[in-house]
């Protein structure tokens, strides 16, 4: 659905314009108008439109426009006769039409028009002197045709080549005269004084703003003949009084369709008469706007003002005798349904009900100690909101709050209102709002201009306040309980975030892109290593992203903030200042006031970046184990402040924050403390083997393990001779990798002390029942290598319970290259033996564990057959080919991760290279 809003001024005629053909019509109804005069008979003073889609809620959404659209107009006489007859338009053409609807609202001085269009273009037209057939009651169709018969004063219908257009005028009804306003009989020194004749200066102004029309009573109030004024901008003319914060002047008062106030006209003398003035916008026949201004003397304004509805009881009572809430008459009908906008309404209305510059409502915080600054109109509210006053009495204190006060001039008392420092404003009345005796806001009217209240306005403003006060605090407590139920999903979703990593700079984006923008508009994240360090600013983030590095270059210039462990949060000035003078070094420059160096392109980054950061900054603790680990800071633009219950909320998160940043810090730490012990238990290089071609791939099993039970070695024995070995503790994770050192290192130590195969497995063996209770069984595969001259290779290899070495010739047959034998780690008396193989050019020796051979899919297994069938298909393959394609091979075979530590080992003899 869209909406417009008018006014006043002539109606939109919703036909196509341009070559076409007149319309033709068909009006139906006891009293039809003729289109092309429909609504010169009144003034249209005011407009609403709206167009809703082919569907059937549209139907809903116009009665609620059309209600809201009356009831805000004041009619709530005719709101359920307009909104019964809008339903059944809308629905035929919505519904049974299938097209959109247009609703146009017309208010009148008599009383409102509705006009609803459909877009139906093979629509038969009616002769204009053919009987209607209205239907039969019974009937769907021609029932909303019966019902504007019934209820509507004048009604009609309307056909186009392009659409359908019924409209209906409801009639307000008749009051009896005198009952809407009067006044009491007074005695005639109680009348307002006058002079003996009162003149009327009847000033018309045109579209563009210039005086049209000028009547003898202007040219006696302001000394100036029709002829010398016609013609010219009524601004020339008049002297508008200022309001700081505001943007209305004559200009817009005069586009208005009615407006009542004082202002003043410069006179031919030169002085400026102050006056009292009422305008209203009409148009002509032709559809020209023009707005009648009729000015009386200032202090003559009793024969143009509307007299102010009167608030002296609980309770009014309307024309017909209906009770009216008091709140509803200051708040107006109907009232906001959110806590801006009603803080918003009561102090635009507090401020005209006074005739004040400014207006302006605090509300208190939970235990009274503080006010808050929510909402205000005449002064520069973006400096303003949120920002807090205390209420007890003092040097910038906010006295006052708790009992109404009066201030005749602020000159006098600078600090009585902290909020209007600065601003201009001389005289402000205060008043509290209370809820069962307790304080829940402060509302204030100032005035330019010293004296201009007493006590008399006081009574005034409480006792709206009083009506007020109880609607306030309900809407605020349902902000609240929003807020807060915001702010416990959002601190479960974050929980939730920060636990899901133990990566410290993911943490840190974490921190931040949670504060920006929900509770901040940018964010600063400072760490400490240690006691010993200072503070290091290591995540920066604005919620623009071309402020980030002109936001990180702006703090890293400045000394960061203290790392005071005391929970909350605390203000922290130093970006706000140094940007400030980083912004008037800039400006001088630009000026040549300063530095006469050419001005470079970072001027404009540098004054953003200053407004960016010119807000107001608050620190938050980082604490964790009892221990402050950083800085969070959060930062608002130029002018704002943060709620209490962003920076309670922010306080909530730094804790979490904290916890997950240093368990970050732990788990970084002890991995790297893990990682660096692993990658001792593993070789650091495999040696270079003239003649042989040696290959391995090594897979731990288990998120950040890079050694498990799974182990290789390689190394030089003595020259000529090499040793190599491949096992498999029980087990997986730190434990076996403890046993896969102890191996490791006692094979190197117990082959190069010249001891054979069996002799270093069976020591080996003791060595390992020695750990006791820590002490795990081994299957190995040890041997030694010695190239010969002739491109052969002579291995002697003892399998200790390991998985059979497999030997490719060239011709592709794969066979076992050993015999197995006992396990170590079980039993004390070991008889082992080694076994010669030769490798012949070109043959390959392949060394695995039993994670490849168990390699499984469900019921399936790899085994020892699927390993082979693999090997066979690597003839002519170099080594780190052959281990290459028995690893994808095992990858392929299962869509798992494996669940076991891998290792592989490839030996291949190319043979001699003839030249």
């Amino acid at each position: 659905m869209t909406t417009g809003l008018h006014p006043g001024g002539p109606p939109q005629d919703p036909r196509p314009t341009g070559n076409h053909a007149p319309p033709q019509r068909a009006q139906v109804g006891p009293a039809p108008l003729h289109a092309d005069n429909r609504t010169r008979s009144s003034v249209i003073t005011a407009r609403a439109a709206a167009s809703f889609d082919p569907v059937g809620r549209s139907v809903a959404t116009a009665r609620s426009f059309v209600r809201d659209t009356l009831q805000g107009w004041g009619f709530a006489d005719i709101v359920d006769d307009a909104v019964v007859l809008t339903s059944e338009l809308v629905t035929n053409a919505v519904v049974h039409a299938g097209t959109s609807a247009d609703v146009l609202c017309l208010r009148t001085d008599e009383g409102v028009r509705i006009e609803v269009a459909d877009r139906y273009p093979e629509r038969e037209i009616p002769l204009q002197a053919s009987a209607v057939n209205m239907g039969s009651p019974d009937r769907e169709g021609g029932r909303g045709l019966q019902l504007c018969a019934a209820l509507a004063g004048h009604w009609g219908v309307e056909y186009s080549p392009t659409h359908k257009q019924v409209w209906f005028q409801l009639d307000l009804p008749e009051r009896p005269v005198g009952t809407r306003t009067a006044g009491p009989s007074l005695p005639a020194e109680l009348l307002p004084l006058a002079d003996g004749r009162v003149r009327v200066a009847v000033v018309q102004i045109d579209r563009v703003g210039a005086i049209s029309a000028w009547n003898e009573d202007a040219e006696d109030l302001f000394g100036y003949a029709a002829d010398h004024v016609t013609g010219k901008p009524l601004t020339d003319l008049a002297a508008w009084p200022h309001t700081p914060g505001t943007s209305t002047g004559i200009v817009e008062a005069l586009q208005l369709s009615r407006w009542e106030g004082s202002y003043g006209i410069r006179a031919a003398s030169g002085r400026v008469t102050p006056v009292y003035a009422s305008h209203l916008r009409v148009r002509d026949t032709g559809g020209e706007p023009s707005t009648v201004c009729l000015l009386v003397r200032d202090h003559e304004r009793a024969v143009l003002q509307t007299p102010l509805r009167a608030s002296a009881t609980d309770t009014t009572t309307s024309s017909e005798g209906q009770a009216t809430d008091p709140f509803e008459v200051f708040i107006g009908s109907p009232a906001p349904d959110d806590l801006d906008g009603l803080l918003q309404r009561t102090v635009e209305r507090a401020r005209d009900m006074l005739d004040g510059d400014s207006a302006f409502l605090l509300l208190a915080t939970d235990d009274e100690t503080e006010l808050e600054v929510r909402a205000s109109t005449g002064l520069p509210s973006a400096r303003q909101r949120f920002a807090r006053v205390p209420v007890e009495a003092g040097p910038g204190r906010y006295g006052s709050a708790r009992m109404p006060a009066v201030h005749e001039d602020l000159m006098v008392v600078p600090g009585a209102v902290p909020l209007l420092g600065g601003t201009g404003m001389r005289s402000v009345v205060t008043v509290p709002l209370k809820v069962e005796g307790r304080l829940t806001g402060s509302l204030g009217v100032a005035a330019e201009s010293p004296a201009r209240y007493s006590n008399e306005e006081a009574l005034r403003l409480q006792f709206a306040a009083d009506r007020i006060a109880l609607a306030v605090e309900s809407a605020r407590l349902g902000e609240l309980e929003r807020l807060r139920r915001g702010s416990l999903s959002f601190l479960v979703e974050a929980s939730d975030l920060l636990a899901g990593t133990l990566d410290r700079d993911q943490t840190l984006a974490l921190m931040a892109q949670m504060t920006v923008p929900t509770l901040a508009t940018w964010c600063a994240v400072y760490t400490i290593a240690d006691q010993a360090s200072d503070p290091y600013l290591s995540y920066v983030l604005h919620e623009d992203e071309e402020r980030i590095d002109g936001l990180k270059a702006l703090l890293s210039k400045i000394a960061p903030p203290d790392p005071v462990p005391t929970p909350g949060a605390r203000v922290w000035p130093a970006p706000a200042e140094a940007a400030h003078q980083a912004a008037l070094r800039t400006s001088m420059r630009s000026l040549g006031l300063g530095d006469r160096s050419p001005v470079s392109s970072g001027i404009g980054t540098t004054l953003a970046t200053a407004a960016a950061v010119g807000g107001e900054t608050v620190v938050l603790p980082l604490v964790a184990r009892n221990r402050v680990i950083g800085m969070l800071t959060l930062g608002k633009p130029s002018d704002e402040h943060f709620r209490q219950e962003i920076l309670e909320l922010a306080e909530d998160l730094s804790r979490r924050a904290a916890l997950a940043l240093d368990n970050a810090r732990l788990y970084s730490e002890r991995t790297a403390i893990s990682q660096s012990l692993q990658r001792s238990l593993l070789p650091p290089e495999l040696p270079h083997i003239e003649g042989v071609e040696v290959e391995v791939i090594y897979r731990a099993a288990g998120e950040g393990n890079e050694v498990g039970g799974d182990f290789y070695d390689l190394f030089p024995i003595r020259d000529g001779a090499y040793g190599f070995a491949i096992g498999d503790v029980c087990g997986t994770g730190p434990e076996a990798a403890a046993v896969t050192g102890l191996a490791r290192h006692a094979l190197r130590l117990l082959a190069r002390e010249g001891f054979g195969g069996p002799a270093v497995l069976e020591r080996l063996n003791s060595a390992i029942l020695d750990e006791g209770a820590r002490s795990r069984f081994l299957t190995l595969l040890y041997g030694e290598l010695w190239p010969q001259e002739d491109g052969s290779a002579v291995l002697k290899v003892v399998c200790a319970g390991h998985p059979l070495p497999l030997r490719l010739r060239q011709d592709g047959t794969v066979e076992a290259a050993a015999e197995p034998q006992p396990l170590l780690g079980v039993m004390e008396d070991l008889e082992l033996y080694e076994q010669t193989v030769t490798l012949d050019p070109g043959d390959v020796l392949l060394c695995v564990t039993d994670g490849v051979t168990e390699r499984r899919e469900g019921t399936r297994m790899l085994g020892d057959d699927g390993l082979t069938d693999v090997l066979t298909t690597c003839t002519g393959l170099t080594a780190g080919a052959v281990a290459a394609r028995v690893m994808r091979a095992v990858e392929r075979f299962a869509s798992d991760a494996p669940s076991d530590d891998m290792a592989i080992l490839a030996m291949r003899v190319p043979g001699l290279q003839v030249d």
